[in-house]
């Protein structure tokens, strides 16, 4: 039996593609989430079980940065695209491999806390599941 070495990745500085802009720099946190669940089918026997899982379905959480002075920030983007199918290219570490994924774009939360940062966290509805895009070598 091989001995698989793991690599695990420390999010320092990714980059963001949503539609044709980059939006690394108003958001702090991003992931792709598969949801699915086990159904499981009981008989008259405790040998009559059957479990299979459901195909996935897949959502995108953002946390993005309330800036509603900027013209072209992301919270007026996702704000007033709301319903739109866009593509999103993910680099998880700047460059180097990527995933791509097709979301229905959510509107932020306005408004928050006193004394804190204006952050809003977003989940948007991916279309199908997201597309691993090895690094060009």
């Amino acid at each position: 039996m091989a001995s698989v070495q793991a690599a695990p990745v420390m999010f320092k500085n990714y980059s963001i593609k949503i539609d044709v802009d980059n939006y690394e720099s108003a958001i702090s946190a991003f992931s792709m989430t598969p949801n699915s669940s086990i159904s499981t089918w009981k008989g008259g026997t405790p040998a009559d079980v059957f479990s299979d899982i459901t195909s996935p379905t897949w959502v995108c959480d953002l946390t993005v940065a309330q800036d509603w002075v900027t013209p072209t920030s992301l919270a007026l983007y996702l704000l007033n695209n709301t319903g739109k199918s866009v593509d999103v290219e993910f680099f998880p570490l700047g460059t180097g491999p990527s995933f791509t994924a097709t979301l229905i774009l959510a509107s932020p939360v306005i408004g928050g806390a006193i004394d804190a940062w204006g952050e809003s966290s977003v989940q948007c509805a991916v279309t199908g599941q997201p597309t691993f895009v090895p690094p060009v070598i």
